[in-house]
């Protein structure tokens, strides 16, 4: 699995770390990012609940490209 967060449209709402809080955090200005050591998602299902309540879809997930 592959999250992207863009910083560019993240208002630092934080219900990504709400609903996911072993994935997803908050930077020292308020907007998400990745838990060191869970940027893959860590196998956590909330993760595309989390991406999906963020009020500005600023979080992208996508499976991963096998092969």
């Amino acid at each position: 699995m592959r999250i992207d967060i863009d910083k560019d449209v993240c208002i630092g709402a934080g219900q990504c770390a709400l609903a996911a809080p072993a994935v997803f955090t908050q930077d020292d200005d308020g907007y998400s990012m990745l838990v060191p050591g869970h940027e893959d998602g860590g196998g956590d299902p909330k993760v595309r609940e989390a991406a999906r309540s963020c009020p500005v879809g600023a979080i992208k997930v996508t499976e991963a490209a096998v092969g």
